[in-house]
């Protein structure tokens, strides 16, 4: 078998482009951008961050492409 060597990038809210508040058009834009460098989404998702009554959802944006 012949295996592609892979890259990931994960996005989260904390990422640059969300300045901490997630917003679908900042998404939008994110993706559209990293498109442009090769990167495709893989796969999203939520993850619970905290414990107790601190805790709080984070959406998570796995992106890939070949590796160069």
């Amino acid at each position: 078998m012949n295996y592609q060597k892979m890259q990931y990038k994960v996005l989260t809210q904390k990422d640059k482009f969300f300045s901490r508040k997630f917003d679908p058009q900042q998404l939008e834009a994110a993706l559209n951008s990293y498109a442009s460098e090769g990167w495709v989404l893989v796969t999203a998702a939520t993850a619970e961050i905290g414990m107790g009554m601190g805790a709080r959802e984070e959406m998570i944006f796995v992106l890939g492409r070949p590796a160069s």
